[in-house]
């Protein structure tokens, strides 16, 4: 079984995944700079994108696990996914990117409950819901702070 040129870009987050140190970090970041494009963070874009990527990237994961073995580190569009996940409906403030991103790679790398348990799931989900679960949790801690945050401002 081989990658076409397309799921190797997609299932590798822009070929993050291909980096051997810190290929998460690497994916991770490609998924920021995506965000960082004017217009981006849009919620009805982001949430088109979030979704696009979930459909296309399940059937691609499974055709990673299948080379590269079980939650390979080679597939990084699950990375992508997380960091769009958490920086959705963030305002588009430096200070709160930076944040968004440290929270997400530290929830991603522990991944609480139930997170680490959803990688057991087959067929390429478990690959992706791992990641999209600490996105969730990123987002909602991220929305928190800034809640916190504007509330003390005022």
């Amino acid at each position: 079984m081989k990658l076409n040129f397309f799921e190797k870009l997609i299932g590798s987050g822009f070929y993050t995944g291909y980096i051997k140190t810190a290929s998460g970090t690497f994916g991770s970041l490609a998924g920021l700079a995506i965000y960082l494009i004017p217009g981006f963070e849009n919620p009805t874009i982001i949430i088109f994108f979030i979704s696009l990527m979930i459909v296309i990237g399940v059937p691609i994961a499974v055709k990673f696990e299948n080379i590269y073995g079980n939650d390979p580190s080679e597939y990084t569009n699950d990375e992508v996914i997380g960091m769009w996940i958490t920086l959705l409906f963030v305002p588009k403030k430096i200070w709160w990117i930076v944040l968004g991103f440290l929270i997400w790679r530290f929830l991603d790398i522990v991944k609480p409950f139930p997170a680490k348990q959803l990688e057991k799931v087959k067929n390429g989900w478990g690959v992706l819901l791992d990641d999209i679960a600490a996105g969730i949790y990123s987002f909602i801690l991220l929305q928190l702070l800034i809640y916190g945050f504007n509330w003390i401002v005022k």
